[in-house]
């Protein structure tokens, strides 16, 4: 299995679950990837205020 980028909607949805408290690795096992991907997306794009999937 090899690399893909996260979608625009995958990234709303980790802003989503995260804004309700879901885990990492809940969110992981939501969108079907791995935990250590939904890590380095929040800690990538981390803003301020919080994650923010329009910077990605």
């Amino acid at each position: 299995m090899g690399y893909r980028q996260l979608t625009q909607t995958q990234r709303y949805q980790i802003h989503a679950q995260r804004g309700v408290g879901m885990s990492q690795r809940q969110i992981a096992r939501e969108l079907g990837i791995h935990n250590s991907t939904v890590s380095r997306e929040l800690r990538r794009n981390a803003a301020p205020e919080g994650y923010d999937p329009e910077r990605a």
